[in-house]
């Protein structure tokens, strides 16, 4: 009966899990457990050895080490002007001023030194501050060198000698026992983080949407209120207990305040496992699967068949392949989903971004001229000088690419539109003509970064809708499977057809080719299991059944 026993489970199990292809669910795909697994947010959090004394002979060294690995961005006198500063959003640290946002110190304090160790060890998260742990990075620091430049750069500011502004006297020191992560502590933190107001700037799902208006720093640079549900973004550290020293010392040169007078260390820590709880788990596959639908296809991105859909997370980064190059992206990451029926194919496409910018000024775009024939270096652009960082200039946009020539084997187009040997087929949503009821999407073909041009209209095929509710955008683009055009790219069964992704902010100053891009990942259409696999299952069982009761009826009949 044992036998019986199994068929019956395989037949139940499989016919509510029918077989899938080894990149779904269960197979390549899954989450990432930790966001940066192995990477900078597990670099050293405090020394191993012994702290280094201070010493004028440790400082000397220390100036070796900072001339050399340091000056090229916070410069030579420490003011964080040195020759790459212009093109880095946030701007490197003016040492000479002697304010520094991390630090377990009460606010406008100065740090300790093992602050400034674990800033330099780990490096800060979504800037330009690369980590220097030498076991974790080639060519790091060693401890010793990390103490010794850290004294260095105690010497720009005069505050680090003043006895009375000693640090050590002002460390914030928790209590109280850090609160358990559990669904009690989440709900009691969403309450403190409403009656704190924290979403009048960080909006009400931690998207950064609060506060339009912008804002900038002791230093007069512009400021992105932090995007809370991007671990990725956030810069000392996303574990609930870096983010409760966050709320405790404040991030001095910016509007982020202590909360140690305003709130309890119980509320703190409860606050800080809310905000771990809105962060997101990236995805890690590189196959996107188009879920089958029977019927139409909706054009609602808060349908249910959307959610039935399996999301795949795109990383994107800074277009910096030709002029004028872009360092400074706003999105960096865009989630999508794939539906098909019979005759069509959708995909919905979803990104974080505060403010809705649907207007555009073809006047304020940037002059590109002067930089198309510099060399490598002297392309990029500064943000702060030459693109208009201000709302309402340029709209929100994104672009799904896809090879117009059938790829054979790993085979694909330059991932940045193409060349003249392989085309690609753009699908292009603007967030302006979205707004004016025109049609938002238009169809597009490039043979290079510089050779893109649209389609004629009598070709232009796809629909698309744009909604952008508290700070996410979500765009539907829907197509044909198959069409005559033979600038478009076919879709069929169990291929797999390679696409990357192009996004603008427009509130960014991001315009033509200052944008951020990805490269190559692939969306499959897999064939619906058909009926049979369930049938033949089935009928397998029925068959052991009748066949186990035959054998058992014999061996009775034997025995008598």
């Amino acid at each position: 009966m044992r036998s019986i026993f199994l068929l019956l489970l395989f037949t139940i199990y499989f016919t509510f899990n029918p077989p899938v292809s080894p990149f779904s669910k269960g197979g390549y795909r899954g989450d990432l457990e930790k966001w940066g697994e192995g990477g900078f947010a597990y670099a050293a959090e405090t020394p191993k050895k012994a702290k280094l004394p201070k010493t004028p002979d440790a400082v000397e060294k220390g100036k070796l080490i900072y001339f050399k690995r340091c000056s090229f961005c916070h410069g030579l006198t420490g003011a964080g002007d040195g020759p790459a500063a212009e093109f880095m959003d946030p701007m490197p640290r003016d040492f000479t001023a002697g304010t520094y946002k991390f630090r377990t110190t009460q606010s406008g304090e100065l740090p300790t030194d093992e602050d400034l160790f674990r800033t330099i060890s780990r490096g800060l998260t979504g800037t330009p501050m690369q980590a220097f742990d030498d076991e974790i990075i080639k060519n790091g620091l060693t401890e010793e060198e990390r103490w010794q430049v850290i004294y260095y750069i105690q010497t720009f500011a005069p505050e680090f000698s003043k006895p009375d502004l000693d640090p050590y006297k002002k460390i914030i020191k928790p209590s109280s026992k850090k609160a358990s992560y559990s669904k009690e502590s989440i709900a009691k933190g969403k309450e403190v983080f409403e009656k704190a107001k924290c979403w009048e700037c960080h909006g009400k799902g931690g998207k950064g949407d609060g506060v339009k208006e912008e804002r900038k720093d002791d230093w007069g640079f512009p400021i992105r209120i932090r995007n809370v549900t991007q671990p990725w973004k956030i810069k000392a550290g996303s574990e609930a207990e870096d983010i409760f020293m966050r709320f405790s010392t404040g991030i001095n040169g910016t509007p982020m305040p202590s909360f140690v007078d305003s709130l309890k260390e119980e509320d703190r820590w409860h606050l800080a496992n809310f905000i771990k709880s809105l962060q997101k788990t990236p995805t890690k596959h590189e196959v996107l699967k188009a879920a089958s639908v029977k019927g139409e296809i909706p054009d609602d991105p808060n349908s249910l068949e959307w959610q039935k859909a399996s999301p795949m997370d795109v990383r994107l980064a800074g277009q910096v392949v030709a002029a004028p190059r872009w360092q400074n992206p706003s999105i960096d990451m865009v989630t999508v989903r794939a539906l098909y029926n019979s005759k069509e194919i959708a995909f919905l496409l979803e990104w974080d971004d505060p403010f809705k910018d649907v207007t555009h000024k073809e006047d304020k775009a940037l002059n590109t001229k002067p930089l198309l024939g510099a060399g490598a270096y002297n392309s990029y652009v500064d943000p702060y000088k030459m693109v208009p960082r201000q709302f309402e200039t340029f709209r929100d946009s994104v672009a799904l690419q896809f090879p117009v020539k059938s790829p054979e084997g790993t085979k694909k187009p330059y991932f940045f539109r193409g060349d003249s040997g392989n085309p690609v087929n753009l699908w292009i949503w603007k967030a302006d003509l979205d707004e004016k009821g025109a049609a938002s999407v238009e169809e597009a073909n490039a043979t290079g970064f510089s050779q893109m041009a649209p389609q004629p209209k009598d070709n232009q095929q796809i629909k698309g809708k744009g909604v952008w509710k508290e700070g996410v955008w979500r765009v539907i683009m829907k197509r044909p499977l198959k069409t005559e055009d033979k600038n478009d790219v076919q879709f069929e069964i169990g291929k797999f057809i390679p696409f990357s992704l192009n996004a603008w902010d427009g509130s960014n100053g991001e315009h033509n080719l200052l944008m951020s891009l990805s490269t190559w990942n692939y969306v499959i259409i897999e064939a619906a299991t058909p009926i049979t696999v369930y049938l033949y299952s089935l009928l397998g069982v029925i068959a052991a059944v009748i066949g186990e009761f035959w054998f058992v009826r014999r061996l009775k009949n034997g025995s008598q």
